[in-house]
């Protein structure tokens, strides 16, 4: 038989920061929601909720490294969206985003969800902030509770 191991989403106590991008507000604000309301439906207390808002996507990461460095939070659900233009500028600011919050995770083993959306519209980030395709912020609130659990099980 094999062994598996895997997380759930009761949490129980857990503390948690949410990290949202103010660029792109009108998208990012319905991502903040998804991922604020789901955390309070699976029983995380609003006083164990940090809501910290940055510039950009780019300074995500720099944000999740102090709070992490704190040592006041069980994990991290970072949103954003970066919308492809017609310069370069989304190639640098996504993989930036993207491997910065990667490398705090691992450095501090701490669950940091990758909620910023990397999207080539403005269609298609409506899309994923809450209406056919789903809200991404409920959904990396979602992983980042499971994350905490398979931590603490590990």
């Amino acid at each position: 038989m094999i062994k598996t191991i895997e997380g759930d989403f009761s949490v129980g106590s857990a503390r948690l920061a949410v990290i949202a991008s103010r660029f792109n507000w009108t998208i990012v604000d319905r991502l903040v929601s998804g991922a604020i309301d789901t955390l309070r439906r699976h029983a995380i207390p609003e006083a164990n909720i940090t809501l910290v808002k940055v510039p950009g996507a780019i300074e995500l990461p720099l944000a999740a490294k102090k709070i992490v460095e704190r040592g006041e939070v069980d994990g991290i659900v970072a949103l954003g969206a970066v919308i492809k233009g017609a310069t370069s500028h989304f190639d640098y600011v996504a993989g930036e985003c993207a491997a910065g919050l990667a490398k705090v995770s691992y450095e501090y083993a701490l669950p940091i969800s990758f909620g910023v959306l990397t999207t080539e519209n403005l269609e298609q980030a409506i899309e994923r902030s809450g209406t056919k395709a789903g809200n991404k912020g409920a959904d990396a609130a979602m992983s980042t509770l499971e994350m905490i659990t398979l931590l603490r099980t590990l």
